[in-house]
Parts: C-alpha cells; structure tokens; sequence
C-alpha cells in the first residue's frame, strides 16, 4: 500500500511537471508569428492592444468589431452578437462617444433624432497563443477532453458541476441579457458537449476588500466574493467548421483538424461573456506535427473600469481599484487563477492547456 501511495504521488508531480513544460514568450502577434520558427515547448503569446480605460491590453468592443470583425465574429459568443440594451445605464454613467443605438434620422432639415435605447458598453481582453503539439493530425481525440476532469486539470481553484440544458439560467437579467445564441440553445446542437456550472472564490486580501467596500459603499448592490458562471466546454470536427474563416482567423493555410471551445454565457459579475477557442491545424511542413492557435476573449463590463473615484478616495481600498486588479496591478492580486489578474491567468490557463495536451497518450 506504502508503495502504491509513493507511486500515485510520483505520477502526479510527473502530470504537474509536465504541465509546466511549455515556457511563454511574448511577441507582437501570436497569430501572425512565423510557424517555420516555432520551437518545441514554447509557446508564443500576445495581449490585444486596445482604447478601454488607459488600459493597453483592453480595447472597446464597437473598436474591435470595426477593426477586426472576423475575430469577433468568432470570439464573440456568436457571430451576430452585440452590445446589449442596458436599461439601468444613465446618460452620465454610459460612455459619451457611444451610448444609443437606433437613431433614426428625421427627414425634416434641423429635427432632433430619435434616440434608442443606451447599451451595455464593454471592453474585450483578447489573447492570441501558438504551438506545437508532437503528435500527427490523425492521432488528435478532441472529444477525449470534453469532460469536468479536464476543465478541473486547467485550475483547480475553479469549481464545476455537470448541469443539463434544460438547467441553464434564463438570460434575463442585467449580466445575462443578450447572451441568448439566436443560432441554437446554449448546451445543444453539438455532438461533443457538456454543460457546467462553475464558480470561483476570489483569493488572497480580496475578499477582505471586497467586504470593506461593501461596509462603505451606498449603493445596496453587493460585490460578491465569489464568480459564479454557467459554459458549455464541446469539440468540433473539420466537417463541422469554417475552414475558411477559421483559417483566416489564424492565419495559417493548412487543413483544420478540430476545434476545442468554451463559451462563458453567463457570469454573476464583471464579466459579460468568455469565450476559449483552440484551432488546431496540420503542420505545414511536417506531417507529424500539429499548429495549435488558441484565442481567449472577456468581455469586461465598462462599468466596473469606471469605478475608479469609489476606491481612490478611500485610504485603505485604493489598490482595490477595479481596472487595476483585472489588469494584475495591484497589491491585492496573488495565486496563479483569476484573482492574479487576467492576464497572468490567461498565460497559465494556455500554458497548463499545452502541457496537458502535449503529454496526453
């Protein structure tokens, strides 16, 4: 028994080591990088610059749909998907360069327009990550991953069970209104799929803020200490896909082979949506060898950026502003899941998804 245990634990930290394998390096644009020059074990990755708060990793959503539509149509929930209506926004509380939809013009010279209703204004966090996988295209299993266990190997600190469709929340409140797929019902109409439910308790001094802030805030609304969110995890076969779009995505020429996604559609606070997407594609010039491209997108409500003068003006909560610690650039931010900042989870996420992938049998 003494050496069963011994041997359990030893394949373990083998499972851990050989997740860590992969080491990160920063470039301009993963997607664009050069696959003749990618090694093995390393994997090339890159943050979407952007306008969202003085951040330059976040960009505003109406900016990367008009910059970039092709990947947002396929890092966005769905392709058609848009900023929602957001009834509880004010003039003063929405974004001043974009805050109706709907103006209908009057044809009389001089006439005021009709405005539409204000909308959810967001900020997209977007990564690009490629490379390699030492294994020919034929011997790829997508579908083996499509399980808890596998979401449960990327971050142990997140928490997930199994629901059916049918137990998806209705997407009618504030954080899930327009997040419907007009295509299909969430968690149907795919062969490889799972439905889960998931939640997150933030760690380190976040709580503690968290629960500071909730003392000395007016508003009734409580921050939770906790993100919970309802996905769908499914694999998708070549027959299944876009090859064209897809391979314009990545910027690669070669067959695709699969699709590994996750869709976040629907989360208690912060974010709007999350999207992961992995396109694995054959090697261009060598036929024992996979091109692995992943996209992560996050949807950030610009709300939560704008609460900046809540925090600052109070002492002790002043590295607790919103945008700070998203960004993993406060004192409050610690461990190695969302509560590090996104894009410390991001690199690990893609760097754990790798390793798993790598040296799977």
């Amino acid at each position: 028994m003494r050496h069963a245990i011994m041997l359990v634990g030893l394949l373990g930290s083998f499972s851990a080591a050989g997740a860590q394998d992969f080491r990160v390096e920063e470039v301009g644009s993963a997607r664009s990088f050069d696959v003749a020059r990618l090694m093995p074990g390393v994997i090339v990755f890159s943050d979407q610059g952007g306008t969202a708060a003085g951040e330059t990793n976040l960009v505003h959503f109406e900016d990367w749909a008009r910059t970039d539509p092709n990947e947002k149509r396929f890092l966005s929930l769905f392709p058609s998907y848009t900023e929602p209506p957001d009834e509880t926004a004010t003039s003063t509380g929405a974004r001043p360069d974009a805050t109706k939809i709907g103006v209908k013009p009057d044809p009389k010279p001089g006439a005021k327009a009709e405005a539409g209703p204000a909308l959810q204004k967001l900020d997209i966090y977007v990564t690009q990550a490629r490379f390699l996988l030492d294994k020919p295209p034929a011997a790829l299993d997508l579908p083996r991953y499509v399980t808890l266990a596998f979401l449960e190997r990327i971050d142990p600190a997140i928490k997930h069970k199994a629901i059916a469709a049918t137990d998806v929340l209705p997407l009618t409140d504030q954080h899930g209104i327009g997040n419907d797929n007009p295509e299909r019902k969430w968690c149907t109409g795919r062969v490889a799929l799972i439905c889960i439910q998931s939640t997150y308790k933030l760690e380190g001094k976040i709580p503690i803020g968290i629960l500071l802030a909730n003392k000395l805030r007016d508003s009734a609304k409580k921050i939770s200490d906790h993100i919970d969110f309802e996905s769908e995890l499914s694999a998708r076969s070549a027959a299944d896909l876009d090859q064209a779009g897809l391979k314009e995505l990545t910027a690669l020429d070669t067959a695709i082979v699969g699709v590994l996604e996750q869709n976040l559609f629907y989360v208690n606070q912060i974010m709007k949506f999350g999207k992961f997407l992995a396109v694995f594609q054959a090697h261009p010039a060598d036929a024992n060898r996979i091109v692995v491209t992943a996209f992560m997108a996050l949807a950030i409500e610009a709300g939560v950026l704008e609460k900046k003068k809540e925090f600052e003006n109070v002492p002790v909560l002043r590295n607790l502003v919103p945008a700070q610690v998203l960004m993993g650039k406060s004192s409050f931010n610690s461990g190695e899941s969302i509560s590090a900042g996104l894009p410390k989870y991001a690199r690990n996420e893609i760097r754990t998804i790798a390793g798993i992938l790598a040296h799977d049998k």
